[in-house]
């Protein structure tokens, strides 16, 4: 079995309901793979410590949408959860923090309103997910892209509570192409902060590569698992 020096963060994104995964975050790209509360019971039976939810739903509409499912994961296997996707206001923080979610991601609403970000961080576990286009932050479910570079956005958190920031490579994610590693890199040696590779894992050869780098901390593994890429039975979780 293959000891990970990694924290894997098993992905399961939800859309209608269903666990789908997207590609290069277009809803139009939906793929549907099943029940998301199964895959976390097979997360959990394969060991894992975390698993990595983004509501879709409320990613697309800014409106917590998937809150019941969520919280029948959280129930029935006991892992932590780090969710993201549309919380935009500290009610839906504490929604999330009420039913025993592990962390909380800010994405949008971090970039619009930075100073209320961390103010979060400094009172619930807050992760800042940073997602790039072409180096510059999209938002809102990454239709709409800012004038704000990836790392320019990584560095206004220095010296924050922020406990993680979960980097994507939109240009990456779901096209099972590899992980942006000097992308990653980059953000974690610009916040200070412990950094979540995200977007694009490919196979083993990529937790190979990411281990080798002292700044980054964690993966996300998506559509990789789904595809049958990757054996998480395989795995010695951190």
């Amino acid at each position: 079995m293959r000891k990970v020096p990694l924290e894997i963060f098993p992905a399961i994104d939800i859309l209608d309901s269903k666990a789908v995964r997207l590609s290069k975050g277009e809803k139009s790209s939906a793929k549907i793979y099943g029940e998301p509360l199964e895959f976390a019971k097979f997360f959990k039976d394969c060991n894992a410590n975390w698993v990595h939810i983004v509501d879709l739903d409320a990613a697309f509409s800014g409106t917590v949408t998937n809150l019941e499912t969520i919280k029948s994961i959280v129930k029935e296997t006991g892992l932590k959860v780090q969710v993201g996707g549309g919380i935009r206001d500290e009610d839906a923080i504490k929604r999330y923090i009420d039913i025993g979610v592990s962390r909380v991601i800010l994405g949008s609403v971090a970039l619009k309103d930075p100073s209320f970000a961390k103010k979060m961080a400094e009172n619930y576990p807050v992760a800042i997910g940073i997602d790039a286009k072409d180096g510059k932050v999209a938002t809102h479910g990454w239709v709409e892209t800012s004038t704000t570079t990836a790392l320019d956005f990584a560095r206004s958190f220095k010296d924050s509570k922020v406990s993680a920031i979960i980097c994507t490579d939109v240009s990456k994610d779901g096209l099972l192409s590899g992980v942006n590693i000097d992308y990653t890199k980059a953000i974690a040696s610009n916040s200070g902060i412990f950094t979540i590779a995200s977007g694009g894992f490919k196979d083993v050869s990529d937790i190979d590569k990411l281990a080798l780098c002292e700044d980054i901390g964690g993966v996300i593994i998506g559509r990789a698992f789904y595809e049958g890429n990757i054996d998480l039975r395989s795995i010695k979780f951190r």
